[in-house]
């Protein structure tokens, strides 16, 4: 269960997550206090910082007694805000479960987002498949606490980071096997036929069984940790102490409550937090080094060979080029135009580092065999077969990019390898 946990609960950002780290003492002159709130809510803090009265309610993503609890400590309180660990985007995804209906896959694989919409895609079906289990909706805790505000006329505050922002961030703390560490986490978490009970949802809030999941899940992969759980708790700090009013209940994950303990009296620079990081050395040295490597390669075949050399090594890159990528198309079950498509493209784009061979596959996939509305509503649910991957139009088009990419780029290697070996 350990395992299972750890890789699990990393593809789904966590539901319960910890930190390891003990509140430290802040130089400013801000006083924080920490007390429990009511001597039955273990998972209440009533924190003073800076005049300001802070109540933090930890809960878990898929509980019902988290929910019932969130609404009870904002009806008690009666806060001027109420602060909520949701994104813009997250927040409107949970208010409008109906929001699938109207995306296009087109317009988002043109915009260059289809990676991060397969991130929510897969996190959203991570969450529902615990949320069916339990039977509760996930994030319920959240919408309670914004609905509940609304009504006692406090303040909502959307205090977590953008989720853009901080897949983003995550990727590019990455290098290829802890991506891929990631990603199989994700897909096991997803196929998976493990169950979890409410009572070990309830047993995972406590301190001790947070700090067992944060042992394994920062051994495992140090550098998800990072952006994924300290940079917001930092961020949701900052959101949080911001808040308008001189009292503030914060519904957050239960294990961002030490973290948040931790950064409320730091100063924190929101701006850096919100960075997206440019691409590293070594990815812009790999993007643009296979081009150029092949070019040399082509001029040097013609000045030491001859021309004939130099139009066998291109050839030799369009066969082996093209067949990977294609082949990525085919074990993804496009439609035979999509893998032709893929097999044109992929000589030409492995070659122009801006561009890839699964963004053309995609959109010919898209164009073909558009998304049905059916599709768009029950993506959450299909995600958690092998077979609903395929069978969902939407999951299909997703995966017939990732494999095209990951296959063309796999002969772009092996294609430098062939290439170099005829002069």
């Amino acid at each position: 269960m350990k395992s299972a946990f750890g890789l699990s609960y990393t593809a789904g950002e966590l539901h319960q997550r910890g930190f390891l780290s003990t509140p430290s003492t802040s130089d400013s002159q801000a006083t924080l206090m920490s007390e429990q709130l009511l001597s039955s809510d273990s998972n209440v803090d009533r924190l003073l910082v800076e005049g300001k009265e802070i109540i933090l309610v930890g809960t878990a993503h898929v509980s019902q007694a988290s929910a019932d609890l969130a609404e009870r400590i904002i009806r008690e309180t009666k806060p001027d805000a109420v602060a909520i660990e949701l994104c813009e985007p997250r927040y409107q995804s949970l208010s409008n479960p109906d929001r699938w209906k109207s995306m296009d896959i087109v317009t988002v694989i043109r915009q260059g987002k289809a990676y991060v919409l397969m991130a929510q895609l897969m996190l959203a079906a991570f969450q529902k498949k615990l949320g069916d289990q339990l039977k509760i909706k996930p994030g319920a805790e959240m919408i309670r606490a914004a609905t509940v505000a609304k009504e006692t006329g406090a303040e909502i505050v959307l205090a977590d980071r953008n989720v853009t922002t901080t897949l983003k961030r995550t990727w590019a703390s990455l290098g290829f096997w802890s991506m891929s560490k990631v990603f199989f986490a994700i897909i096991g978490g997803l196929l998976s036929d493990q169950k979890i009970d409410a009572a070990e949802i309830e047993r995972l809030k406590s301190s001790d069984a947070l700090d067992e999941l944060m042992r394994e899940f920062s051994k495992s992969l140090p550098e998800v940790r990072t952006s994924l759980i300290d940079e917001r708790d930092q961020y949701l700090a900052y959101m949080i102490r911001s808040a308008p009013g001189k009292r503030i209940v914060a519904v957050v994950g239960a294990g961002h409550v030490s973290g948040i303990k931790k950064y409320l009296t730091v100063p924190i620079n929101i701006s850096a937090l919100e960075e997206i990081p440019p691409p590293s050395p070594i990815s812009l040295a790999l993007g643009w080094g296979v081009p150029a490597i092949f070019i040399a390669l082509i001029l040097g075949g013609f000045f030491f060979s001859g021309a004939e050399t130099s139009a066998q090594m291109v050839g030799a890159w369009i066969l082996i080029t093209g067949s990977f990528a294609a082949l990525g198309s085919l074990l993804a079950l496009g439609h035979p135009l999509t893998i032709l498509a893929a097999f044109v493209a992929s000589p030409l784009t492995t070659i122009h580092p801006l561009l890839a061979s699964g963004w053309v596959a995609g959109l010919v996939e898209a164009t073909i065999r558009k998304p049905r509305v059916g599709d768009l509503e029950h993506i959450a649910e299909d995600l958690s077969t092998y077979g609903g991957w395929y069978k969902n139009r939407v999951s299909r088009i997703l995966l017939i990019m990732a494999l095209t990419n990951l296959f063309g780029t796999i002969g772009a290697l092996w294609g430098i390898k062939v290439v170099a070996s005829m002069l």
